[in-house]
């Protein structure tokens, strides 16, 4: 089964042509910024390089995020572009999930790790089933190192690009019950290669992406950063602190009976 399999969730654009699971031909590159620039010609030189068309494929395979937006929606509108010219099925992977295909063969829980906005992280905690099916313990997330640390017990593989940026902090705030795994490897960056086999078992399965066709957006509530942001404390308790606040300094400016009769 051959699938063009396109991975620009991060600034890192990775692109692959894949025939089960076998890697026909590959491109990796730096793109900050310019995967609208970068991603059609890429394309074009593994096709070239794999003496292949697109209409010689089996399905086209892209990630969803999270991760940057700009990246995702050009990532999505160059698939979407090509099914249309080709009717050729498409799946959409999620990119943490795509990322944890990079650990395969371990039994433990694996929790890929990418930088979001300043001092926040993507995650999620995913598990190799006895199926040979990946599994998802807990969903993705966006928040603080603090916040991806009270989802963790036990031992977990922590690796990605949010991993190296931020885990200082996060090895901070874990319990004493947690036990960071080493990803086998050197695993970082997402990978095309990563996202087209995790694609293929989706194809094999027929889960294929419909007409309508959303980025997976994972963001906070305004609520959820005003909680962290006040040190957890809830908007009842900081109303209540307000209204104290305002009282006292309301009597304060009463003035003070002496307990004498006025003349």
């Amino acid at each position: 089964m051959k699938v063009l399999a396109v991975e620009t969730a991060t600034s890192w654009q990775s692109v692959a042509l894949l025939d089960g699971d076998r890697v026909l031909a590959r491109e990796d590159r730096a793109a900050t910024g310019a995967h609208g620039a970068f991603l059609l010609p890429a394309i074009g030189r593994l096709l070239a390089d794999a003496g292949l068309t697109l209409k010689q494929l089996d399905g086209l395979v892209g990630s969803i995020g999270p991760g940057s937006f700009t990246g995702v929606r050009v990532g999505t509108a160059t698939l979407l572009g090509l099914r249309a010219a080709t009717d050729l099925p498409l799946v959409l992977v999620p990119t943490l999930e795509a990322m944890a295909w990079l650990c395969g063969g371990t039994s433990e829980p694996i929790c890929p790790v990418l930088p979001s906005r300043k001092d926040e992280i993507y995650w999620a905690v995913f598990r190799w089933g006895i199926d040979g099916r990946i599994e998802r313990l807990v969903p993705e997330h966006v928040g603080s190192p603090q916040a991806l640390a009270q989802t963790l017990t036990g031992a977990a593989i922590l690796f990605g690009e949010g991993w190296v940026a931020m885990e200082p902090a996060i090895r901070a705030a874990l319990g004493p019950d947690v036990t960071i795994l080493s990803a086998p490897g050197d695993v970082v960056r997402p990978s095309a290669v990563a996202v087209g086999q995790a694609g293929i078992e989706r194809l094999r399965r027929g889960e294929i992406a419909g007409e309508q066709v959303a980025p997976l957006y994972v963001q906070r509530t305004e609520a959820e950063i005003r909680y962290e942001q006040s040190g957890g404390v809830s908007p009842v308790a900081r109303r209540q602190a307000r209204v104290a606040s305002k009282t006292a300094a309301r009597a304060a400016r009463q003035p003070r009976a002496t307990g004498k009769e006025p003349r």
